[in-house]
């Protein structure tokens, strides 16, 4: 009977230890043969850079061509908690008229700003309606009864 309590207490304590140990996924751009880091300016081409790291993470909305990014994160979840970025990594690539690179820049978590949500909502156009006139809002608007007056194919002003 003890050995089993000790058996139970020795897998509890497990479970418990391991409940601890944080889910971490990595998300975005896998360096697989070469990092950006690896990129020069002056001697790499588009060519060159889509060969050794592919297609970009994305480009710059602007200037498609000129810019590419290669962006990465890691994030970590413990069990009921939201996933909390740990690491990211931003590639920044820019070419010039030619084709070749211009400058390699790399950004990461600290070079990011939080950017506060405005709570407010934006104001539509029209009239706000209770709860009564949604619901009632329908009831008698059917068709009325055609006249003499209308003119077939057209519909009435209501």
């Amino acid at each position: 009977m003890p050995r089993s309590k000790l058996l139970i207490a020795a897998l509890s304590a497990a479970a418990l230890t391991a409940a601890c140990a944080p889910v971490i996924g990595q998300n975005g751009f896998q360096a697989v043969d070469a990092k950006p880091a690896d990129i020069v300016a002056g001697t790499d081409t588009r060519e060159t850079v889509l060969t050794k790291l592919g297609t970009p993470s994305t480009t710059s909305t602007f200037e498609s061509d000129s810019i590419w990014y290669y962006m990465s994160q890691v994030t970590e979840k413990y069990t009921y908690n939201r996933p909390q970025v740990t690491q990211r990594t931003i590639t920044e690539i820019t070419f010039n008229d030619a084709g070749q690179v211009a400058a390699v820049r790399t950004l990461g978590l600290e070079d990011g700003q939080r950017i506060a949500m405005n709570d407010r909502e934006t104001p539509t156009r029209g009239r706000q309606l209770t709860i009564l006139e949604q619901l009632l809002g329908n009831v008698a608007r059917g068709q009325l009864p055609r006249t003499e007056e209308d003119i077939p194919g057209q519909r009435r002003p209501d």
